[in-house]
């Protein structure tokens, strides 16, 4: 974002801009970009649940050699996201302070504005893509030569149609939908985003207190894409965006859900409470003008037995649980549950 968009927020009507940049990284590379190991770098935000995504698919696809990542500090300012995180105040790979500066090489004011998660193409230092809806799925599907062993399916072949439809309806609901609520200017528009935000959450509990993942009996894209904001839930949304109707360890199928994902490999070990607070609290100064982070919530019940074990199911199906964190990849102890 550029301008006075921080302190825009709750001030204008909200709508989710479309990726701009939609090039595609692809094995045949019919894109002018194929996959290649070392050639690009993930940029993310912990802060961001779209950028969370790819940071999840990227750690259970074990393609941390393949794909480096850049962490941006989860307080953006106006101009763009910056690598305050790393010595100097630039990223160490790509030798820049703002990730603006990759988007000015590609294009310059580009509409849509300066978003993550985005993929970096190293040698030129420009911006391949930024389509947060499609980058994951291509991390699943055209990546797989640089998969690491006993890496899941996350996008199988036979259950995409029923993941599509699942992931369709997160979006507008959960996803997008506590963004809606959460900038709204009038209170009917708060109101109805509200209403389906946990009209929603209802409908998939329901479908969750018989089977332990959203389509089938392991891990898919659809999972993940509903855990980055349910992780989020109780932190902010709750209470910065309005969505408070209950909150998620209030409902025992979600709360339960939440926490096994959270307490499987790959998931919880990418979580950073710290920058998520921060950043919506930070940054929405439209909406909490203030600038104050909230103490709480307690964080010691994401590690508690969640008993979802009990209904089957397989996180990885017939592949494995990814390794340890990388030691540079590793959350602060102040943003994960002690």
């Amino acid at each position: 974002m550029r301008g006075d968009g921080n302190r825009s927020y709750g001030h204008r009507t909200f709508t989710r801009s479309k990726s701009h940049f939609t090039d595609r990284i692809t094995a045949d590379g019919r894109d002018g970009w194929p996959v290649e190991a070392g050639r690009y770098r993930l940029v993310v935000s912990r802060a961001c649940p779209w950028a969370s995504r790819a940071v999840i698919s990227r750690r259970l696809l074990g393609l941390q050699d393949a794909l480096s990542m850049a962490v941006a500090e989860p307080i953006q300012d106006d101009r763009s996201w910056r690598f305050t995180l790393d010595p100097g105040g630039r990223d160490p790979v790509l030798g820049i302070r703002l990730l603006s500066e990759a988007y000015d090489r590609r294009e310059t004011d580009a509409p849509g504005g300066v978003s993550v998660p985005a993929v970096v193409d190293v040698p030129s230092g420009q911006l391949v893509t930024n389509d947060y809806q499609r980058i994951t799925l291509d991390l699943a599907t055209e990546w797989t030569a640089l998969h690491r062993a006993g890496a899941p399916d996350l996008y199988p072949v036979g259950r995409r149609e029923e993941i599509d439809e699942v992931m369709a309806v997160v979006y507008e609901d959960v996803n997008n939908g506590v963004y809606r609520a959460g900038f709204a200017t009038r209170q009917a528009e708060y109101e109805k985003a509200c209403a389906a935000v946990f009209r929603r959450l209802e409908l998939l509990a329901a479908r969750l207190a018989g089977q332990r993942y959203l389509v089938g009996d392991t891990v898919t894209e659809a999972d993940i894409r509903l855990f980055t904001t349910l992780v989020r839930f109780d932190a902010v949304y709750h209470g910065h965006f309005k969505c408070n109707r209950w909150k998620l360890a209030e409902n025992p199928v979600l709360w339960a859900y939440a926490r096994d994902l959270f307490q499987t490999p790959g998931f919880g070990d990418t979580v950073d409470f710290d920058h998520i607070k921060r950043h919506y609290h930070q940054v929405h100064t439209g909406i909490n003008p203030t600038g104050i982070v909230p103490l709480g919530p307690d964080l010691a019940g994401w590690l508690t037995p969640h008993h979802r074990e009990q209904l089957g199911g397989r996180p990885f199906g017939d592949g494995t649980p990814p390794g340890p964190v990388p030691p540079g990849e590793q959350v602060a102890p102040r943003g994960r549950p002690a």
